[in-house]
C-alpha cells in the first residue's frame, strides 16, 4: 500500500486495499502502460520516467524477454516476492498480485498491484490468528444482525448453542469459507436474545457469566458443573453505523465446588425475585434449586403469609399448617407428591417440616423404609420408596424474623445426599428468595389495603335521578403501578339539578387512595352548600393546600396534588355549568351535532393556591351525552393526548346507544389490557323536565300574597293529581313566602317542581341567609322554619347572582 508499517497492537491493514496501492498495468508488449501515485510513491519512480518502459527494467536482476514470458504464461493470476529497484538505488523487496486483463479482441494485459513484503507478511500473521481464532480456538464466535437473526458463527458456537449448521456460509469479508465457518440456522437462545438487545440498545458491550447446570444424576465425583462466560459487542461499519452484534462465548468446565456454587448463587441473583408477584417469586427459586440442587423441591407458605398475622412457636394443635404455592421436579409430567399447589399441607408434629417451621432451623437427613415419621403416613412412605428417594432436606424461608414457610428438597436420581456444602448453599438461596418473598408479600398487602381503600371510598352504585341517566368505569393500575387516587360522584342536588365530579389524586398507593377519601368527602360537603362550581373548587384548592402543610410539618415527605372537574346539570334550563382544576375538560355528544370539547377555562391544579377558577355555561339539549374522564383514558394508548382525544369523539360518536355499550366501547378503543395509571370516567346523558312538571309564580311583597299563592299552589297540585300533599305544601308554601315577604326584598318567586319529590322553591334579591332556631314558649315567633324543617324531608338555600332561593322536599303521596 506504500505504508511502511502499522503500530505494535493495532489491527494491520490489507496491504493490497485498492483504496491507495501501487498500482501498474503492463501491455501486451511487457511496456509499462499505467503507474498510479501509490507506485511512485513506494519506488519513488515518476509516471514520465517510466512509462512505455519495459516491465523487467524495473526488476533488480530482470530480463525483458523473460519477464514478458513470465506474464504470458500466467492464465489466473499470481501472488508472490519480487526485488525491485528504486529510483535512490536501493533493491526494495515487495509482494506482488498479478492479474491479467483480456480484452474482447483476446490482446492480454496485465494488472500488478504490490506492496512492501513485510507489510504483506504482517496481514498474514494476523489473518492467520484471526483464523486460528475462529476454526481452532473453543471459544465461539456469532455475529447477529439488527433483528437478531444469526448470519455467521463458527463451528464451536454452534456445538454450543445446538444450531444446525446451514451449509458453508461466507465470511464477512467476501473470502472463500473456512471449513468451520458455518450459517446457523437455529433459533437465538432467550438468554442471548435478550443480552444483545441490551447492547444494541445502548451501544455498549456487555459480559456476562452464566452458570449452566451439571447432568442430571451424575455423581458428584463425576459431575463437572459448567460456566458459560459471554461477551456481547456492537459492530459498526467504518461511518459509525451499528451493523449488528458480533457474540462472544466460551465454556468454563469447572470441578472447583466452590466456584460451581458462586456461579449457581450468582444466577440466582438474575433469576429470583425479578417481579412483585408472590407466586412467581416462589416458583423462580424452584427453577434454581432443580435440577441443579435437588431432583424435586416443594414450598410451603404458611396461610397468613398475606397478612401480619403471624404465629410464632408451636401451633396450638399440634399441626403445621402450610399451603403449597410451587411444586418442581426433574420429571415433567409426574407427580411426586400428594399434595397439590395450592391444596393444604399437613405436617404432624413428627415430620420435619413441622420441626423446621417451630425451630427456625433446617433439617437434613436420610430417607429409607424405616424413617421414623414415615410410618404414621402409609401413601407418603409408599410414594418415596417407589421412586427411590435416599436423601431429604427441609430448610426454613425465613426473612426480617418472620419465617414465612418451608422448602423441601429431595434427591433420587443424584445419588450423593446433601452435605455441608450443600446445606450452606441450599440456606443462602433460600435466604435470598425469603427476602423476595417477604418482599412481594409486603407490597401485595399494601396493594390489596389500598384497593380495598380505595373501592370503599367510591360510591358502590351511583344514585338515580331525574335528570341524568349514567354510567361509569373504574379501572385500577396493573399490580406495578399500584393503587392511584381517581374518583367519581354523582351528588343530586336542590332544584332538581344534580352534580357529575371526577378527580384525580396524583400518586398511587395507601396515601393516594386515602387523600382521595379526604377530597371527595370534601366535594360531598360542598356541593350540599349548593356553591357555584368555581367557588367550590375554590375551598377544594384552600383544602389542598392546608392538607399538604400538614402532610409538610409532619415530616411525611409528601406533597398532596389533584385534578378535578366539577359541572352542573339543571334540566330545567337544559344548561351545564362547568369549572375544572387542571382536569381535560368534558366532551359532550350531541344528537344533532358532531362531539365537540366544549371551552371550558383551564384552572389550575388544586394545591397551587392563589390562582382563580373560572365557570363556563354549556346549552344542551336532551339526550346528550357528557363524559367525564381522567387524563388515563387519553393517555394509555400511546401517551398521546391528541390521538386519545380523537379516539374519544369516535367512541362517542353515536350517543343514542345504551351508556353500558358505550362504555364498553370506550375501554375498547381506548386501554390496553393493563392500563400504566388508574382510569376512570363517568358517561351521562340528559334528561329535561318539561313545562308541565314546573309551575312558577311572581309573588308580591305584601302580606295578602300569601293567600293567593296558597291559591295558586292548590290548583297546580290538583292538575298533577297531589291533593293529599296540599295542606303540608301550602303549610310549607306560607312560611317560606311570609319568611320573605318580612325579611327581605322584591321580586320574589315561587317555583314548584314535580320529579322523584314535590319541590318548593322560594326566590328573593336578599343574600341574608335564614338559619333554624328554637323560639321560646313566649316568643309570637320564629317558628316558621322549624316548622319546614320537621315536615319537609330536606331543605336549604343556594344563592343565586341576584340573591337566593330557599328550598324544601316534600315526598311524594304513596312513596
Amino acid at each position: 500500500m506504500g505504508v511502511s508499517g502499522a503500530p505494535s497492537g493495532a489491527q494491520p491493514v490489507d496491504p493490497f486495499d485498492t483504496t491507495s496501492p501501487a498500482v501498474a498495468v503492463v501491455d501486451a508488449d511487457g511496456l509499462i502502460a499505467h503507474w498510479s501515485r501509490g507506485a511512485r510513491d513506494l519506488l519513488g519512480h515518476r509516471a514520465r520516467d517510466v512509462l512505455r518502459r519495459p516491465a523487467g527494467s524495473l526488476l533488480a536482476d530482470g530480463d525483458d524477454d523473460a519477464v514478458l514470458a513470465r506474464l504470458r504464461s500466467i492464465e489466473r493470476g499470481w501472488d508472490g516476492v519480487v526485488t525491485v529497484r528504486h529510483r535512490a538505488g536501493h533493491a526494495v523487496r515487495l509482494a506482488v498480485r498479478v492479474c491479467p486483463l483480456v480484452a474482447a479482441d483476446g490482446e492480454r494485459d496485465w494488472l500488478v498491484v504490490g506492496c512492501h513484503a513485510a507489510d504483506r507478511r504482517r496481514r498474514e500473521g494476523y489473518e492467520a490468528v484471526a483464523r486460528a481464532l475462529l476454526e481452532q480456538s473453543p471459544i465461539g464466535v456469532g455475529v447477529l444482525d439488527r433483528r437478531l437473526r444469526y448470519r455467521w458463527m463458527n463451528r464451536a458456537l454452534a456445538t454450543m448453542e445446538g444450531c444446525s449448521a446451514g451449509g458453508e456460509g461466507a465470511p464477512a469479508d467476501g473470502s472463500p469459507a473456512a471449513a468451520g465457518d458455518r450459517c446457523g440456522t437455529g433459533p437465538v437462545s432467550p438468554v442471548v436474545t435478550r443480552q444483545a438487545r441490551q447492547v444494541l440498545a445502548s451501544g455498549r458491550s456487555q459480559v456476562t457469566l452464566e452458570h449452566t447446570p451439571p447432568r442430571r444424576g451424575t455423581p458428584r465425583r463425576g459431575r463437572a458443573g459448567h460456566s458459560r462466560l459471554r461477551s456481547f459487542f456492537p459492530l459498526r461499519d467504518r461511518a459509525g453505523r451499528t451493523l449488528g452484534i458480533c457474540y462472544a462465548a466460551l465454556d468454563l468446565t469447572g470441578r472447583d465446588p466452590a466456584r460451581e456454587r458462586l456461579a449457581l448463587l450468582n444466577a440466582a441473583g438474575e433469576h429470583i425475585g425479578t417481579t412483585l408477584d408472590l407466586g412467581r417469586t416462589v416458583r423462580e427459586l424452584a427453577e434454581v434449586l432443580v435440577p441443579q440442587v435437588a431432583d424435586f423441591v416443594t414450598v410451603d407458605l404458611l396461610d397468613v403469609v398475606r397478612t401480619d398475622e403471624f404465629r410464632t412457636g408451636e401451633p396450638a394443635d399440634g399441626t403445621a399448617m402450610l399451603r403449597r404455592a410451587v411444586r418442581l421436579s426433574i420429571q415433567e409430567g409426574r407427580p411426586e407428591t400428594i399434595v397439590a399447589v395450592g391444596e393444604p399441607a399437613h405436617y404432624p408434629a413428627r415430620y420435619p417440616q413441622y420441626r423446621c417451621l417451630t425451630t427456625g432451623r433446617p433439617l437434613c437427613e436420610a430417607i429409607g423404609a424405616g424413617t421414623p415419621w414415615l410410618a404414621d403416613d402409609p401413601r407418603r412412605r409408599q410414594q418415596l420408596i417407589q421412586l427411590g428417594v435416599h436423601a431429604h432436606l427441609v430448610v426454613p424461608l425465613r426473612a426480617r424474623g418472620i419465617t414465612m414457610g418451608v422448602v423441601t428438597l429431595l434427591r433420587w436420581r443424584n445419588p450423593d445426599p446433601f452435605d455441608e456444602d450443600d446445606l450452606l448453599l441450599v440456606e443462602e438461596l433460600v435466604a435470598r428468595a425469603a427476602v423476595c418473598v417477604d418482599n412481594a408479600r409486603r407490597f401485595d398487602r399494601e396493594h390489596q389495603a389500598a384497593l380495598t381503600l380505595q373501592t370503599s371510598l367510591l360510591p358502590p352504585a351511583l344514585p338515580g335521578h331525574t335528570a341524568v341517566e349514567v354510567a361509569h368505569r373504574y379501572l385500577p393500575a396493573d399490580a406495578e403501578a399500584g393503587v392511584g387516587g381517581d374518583w367519581f360522584d354523582v351528588i343530586p342536588l336542590s332544584g332538581a339539578r344534580v352534580a357529575l365530579v371526577v378527580g384525580d389524586v396524583v400518586g398511587h398507593g395507601l396515601h393516594a387512595a386515602a387523600s382521595m377519601g379526604r377530597l371527595r368527602a370534601a366535594v360531598h360537603t360542598l356541593a350540599d352548600l349548593d356553591l357555584p362550581p368555581d367557588e367550590l373548587l375554590a375551598h377544594v384548592d384552600d383544602l389542598v393546600l392546608r392538607l399538604s402543610d400538614e402532610a409538610e410539618a409532619a415530616d411525611r415527605g409528601t406533597v398532596i396534588g389533584a385534578t378535578c372537574v366539577y359541572a352542573v346539570y339543571d334540566p330545567i334550563a337544559r344548561k351545564i355549568v362547568v369549572s375544572r382544576a387542571g382536569h381535560p375538560a368534558p366532551v359532550i355528544a350531541r344528537l344533532s351535532e358532531p362531539v365537540e370539547f366544549p371551552d371550558i377555562p383551564a384552572g389550575p391544579p388544586l394545591g397551587l393556591g392563589g390562582l382563580p377558577f373560572e365557570s363556563a355555561e354549556v346549552t344542551v339539549e336532551e339526550g346528550s351525552v357528557i363524559a367525564l374522564y381522567t387524563d388515563g383514558l387519553i393517555e394509555a394508548s400511546d401517551r398521546d393526548v391528541d390521538v386519545g382525544m380523537e379516539r374519544l369523539c369516535f367512541t362517542l360518536a353515536h350517543p343514542d346507544r345504551p351508556l353500558e355499550e358505550i362504555c364498553d366501547v370506550m375501554v375498547r378503543t381506548l386501554l390496553p389490557v393493563r392500563p400504566r395509571d388508574d382510569v376512570a370516567f363517568l358517561v351521562a346523558r340528559t334528561h329535561v323536565l318539561g313545562s308541565g312538571l314546573v309551575a312558577s309564580w311572581d309573588v308580591a311583597t305584601e302580606p295578602s300574597a300569601v293567600h293567593v299563592a296558597r291559591e295558586n299552589v292548590t290548583e297546580q297540585l290538583s292538575r298533577w293529581g297531589m291533593e293529599e300533599s296540599a295542606f303540608t305544601t301550602e303549610l310549607i308554601v306560607s312560611e317560606l313566602l311570609t319568611n320573605a315577604i318580612r325579611h327581605a326584598c322584591g321580586p320574589i318567586g315561587l317555583r314548584l317542581i314535580h320529579e322523584h319529590a314535590l319541590i318548593c322553591e322560594v326566590s328573593d334579591a336578599s343574600n341574608t341567609s335564614p338559619h333554624l332556631r328554637r323560639a321560646g314558649s313566649t316568643d309570637e315567633g320564629g317558628r316558621g322554619l322549624f316548622l319546614v324543617a320537621q315536615i319537609a324531608q330536606r331543605w336549604g338555600t343556594r344563592y343565586t347572582g341576584s340573591g337566593k332561593v330557599i328550598w324544601a322536599e316534600l315526598q311524594l303521596p304513596g312513596a
